[in-house]
């Protein structure tokens, strides 16, 4: 570390702190390269859509800061043409010991939009510190969004730590997906060699009513996870949030089945959320393209419900 740099925060970049959080207070070492949330490990990103005048949603909203990029939004989904599509990309690689990311996505009324990553995220290798994640998902009257970031791999001793709060509209639809591996499978067999994944989410009303709160703090060399109940055999884990109206949700529902395919080595899962928030579904498998795939077969079946079109299909370089 440079012994003249001094720590500074950027002024419009708010702080994401976790010391609260007991369970990483183990990992509050200052790294000693780069500082907790330098410039380059302090990333912010808030992004914006509205519908203009012609009714098109469009991303009229955008403030980042390095690592996070997002470049101009695209129009290539065939079954909504007017749905902007927009990526999150990382010019600093892996997250790294002390990296501190915010992201909010705020969708307007009426207005639709597809968020998705570049590339997995990976998790390196931490000694010292965490790295952790603030997200916040706003969703006004109407509001339509698709959140199917690609898979987080984490490497051996990662720490991380991510909170989603989602305030969504009750007429407005949601589709959040997350997809976590066991780690880096072809490297040495680096499976649930994690020091700890930390990962909140919780959905309110935009008046402040409290809906659902889901927390797991993974701790492989405390609670193995190929218990039966836990992980078992598999690999790969997707947790699924669908915040819809309670019409919708039933709908979605009685269209999903939950099913163990033993031969494919697949499985998946459906319930209610409480108070009628919406839905949770959760996959289980071996490898990332199969639970991708179930996963946008369940984002189809939700889209359908919502806006009478399917998803269409993967681009095969995804």
């Amino acid at each position: 570390m440079n012994p003249t740099m001094t720590k500074r925060e950027y002024v419009d970049s708010p702080p994401v702190d976790f010391t609260r959080c007991r369970e990483m207070k183990p990992y509050l070492e200052e790294p000693r390269a780069m500082y907790v949330g330098a410039p380059g490990k302090h990333g912010y990103l808030n992004l914006g859509f509205e519908l203009d005048r012609d009714g098109k949603s469009i991303l009229r909203e955008l403030d980042r800061r390095a690592p996070l990029i997002v470049q101009q939004e695209l129009y290539f989904d065939e079954e909504l043409p007017l749905m902007p599509c927009v990526y999150i990309l990382s010019s600093g690689g892996p997250n790294v010991d002390g990296d501190r990311y915010q992201q909010n996505i705020k969708v307007g009324r009426d207005a639709m939009a597809f968020v998705s990553t570049g590339a997995a995220t990976k998790l390196a290798k931490m000694q010292y510190n965490y790295s952790g994640m603030i997200q916040n998902i706003t969703l006004e009257p109407g509001a339509y969004l698709e959140y199917l970031p690609e898979p987080v791999i984490p490497c051996q001793h990662t720490r991380f730590i991510c909170d989603t709060r989602m305030t969504v509209d009750q007429t407005a639809t949601v589709f959040y997906s997350e997809i976590y591996t066991a780690g880096r499978k072809y490297h040495n067999n680096e499976l649930f060699q994690f020091d700890i994944l930390s990962v909140c989410t919780h959905g309110e009303r935009p008046d402040g009513e409290q809906l659902f709160r889901e927390k797991f703090v993974i701790c492989p060399d405390r609670s193995p996870l190929r218990d039966i109940g836990t992980m078992g055999n598999f690999d790969i884990f997707a947790n699924v949030l669908v915040m819809t109206p309670p019409d919708k949700a039933d709908e979605i529902y009685n269209a999903t089945e939950a099913f163990i395919d033993r031969k494919n080595k697949i499985a998946a899962g459906i319930t209610h959320l409480p108070n009628g928030a919406g839905l949770l579904y959760k996959v289980l498998g071996m490898e990332t393209g199969p639970v991708k795939a179930q996963v946008r077969k369940f984002c189809s079946s939700v889209r359908l419900a919502v806006k009478g079109h399917p998803l269409p299909p993967e681009f095969p370089w995804r």
